[in-house]
């Protein structure tokens, strides 16, 4: 079937994937050399974790760590000023913190005037995913979320050089996740000390009737269900109630998650109906079909 355009007579462009990289001083201000693109959201994240900048708690047994960067503009250059910056890990025990008042390891901060940022915590643990696969071991990693209006939100991950599941890790040994794989230094006062510096992109946002015509509840067959809901410039998608991916437009009726997949296509139909194909990976698909159909006002 030939697919319908998304949004009679609107614009509908490619948004260009939030960048983030390396960042050099010339003597001036910073100018980047490689941006690089998102990762996924993963299963834990939580909305409206504490305004916070120490999450370090007392009697821990973890690797004290300062995290710290710069927010910048698309121009690589001009900071920008009261980003909201979150993260997200889990703790020495590899455990996430997804349900108690303390949001344990979660913490959000606004940017400064000259974009920055920076936290304490712990340096969190390789965990594995899948109790029983042995192969699902995920390296030491921090989520992280950048939110500024006007600009792509970010949702990345940021990994260590070193560890020991880095290479074997599907999303870290991925080539898109290069400059997210840093080092870990010492600062003055002698802690461990990370430093990422992150570039927004310029958003484009979809036309709000876009959003009206996809979002809602999917039976994607044998009891299950995804939900799309609009979270800023991103489309969140839970299945079967839990948060599992954060999908931005990448052009023909199609969202995509951090790094290729989740990859979510749109169908709309003439009587007002919205399928939608998700690829999983490239061999797993889900055909879900909404709930409610789209009355056009």
């Amino acid at each position: 079937m030939q697919r319908r355009t998304f949004i009679k007579n609107s614009t509908l462009t490619v948004i260009s994937v939030s960048a983030f990289g390396a960042l050099n001083w010339n003597g001036k201000n910073f100018e980047g050399d490689t941006p690089t693109t998102t990762d996924i959201l993963g299963p834990f994240y939580r909305p409206n974790s504490p305004l916070r900048s120490n999450l370090r708690l007392a009697n821990t047994k973890g690797i004290p760590i300062v995290l710290k960067g710069h927010i910048f503009k698309e121009d690589r250059k001009t900071p920008i000023h009261n980003a909201l910056v979150e993260i997200w890990h889990c703790d020495e025990n590899q455990v996430y913190d997804n349900t108690s008042d303390e949001y344990k390891y979660r913490g959000g901060q606004r940017t400064k005037t000259d974009g920055k940022y920076e936290f304490k915590s712990i340096l969190p643990v390789p965990y594995k995913a899948d109790p029983m696969d042995e192969s699902s071991w995920r390296p030491s990693h921090i989520h992280m979320r950048v939110s500024v209006p006007n600009q792509q939100d970010l949702i990345t991950q940021l990994y260590f050089k070193g560890e020991k599941y880095v290479n074997t890790d599907k999303w870290a040994s991925d080539p898109k996740a290069v400059n997210r794989i840093l080092s870990i230094t010492k600062n003055n006062s002698g802690e461990s000390e990370i430093i990422f510096n992150v570039i927004m992109s310029r958003e484009i946002p979809l036309d709000k009737k876009a959003y009206e015509k996809v979002t809602g509840l999917y039976d994607v067959g044998k009891g299950n269900f995804c939900e799309f809901i609009k979270n800023d410039d991103l489309l969140f998608m839970k299945y079967n109630g839990q948060l599992v991916a954060s999908l931005k437009y990448i052009g023909n009726n199609t969202f995509e998650g951090g790094i290729e997949f989740p990859k979510v296509t749109f169908d709309l139909q003439k009587d007002g109906g919205v399928k939608a194909v998700i690829n999983w990976t490239n061999t797993e698909t889900d055909n879900g079909i909404k709930y409610l159909k789209y009355n056009e006002k």
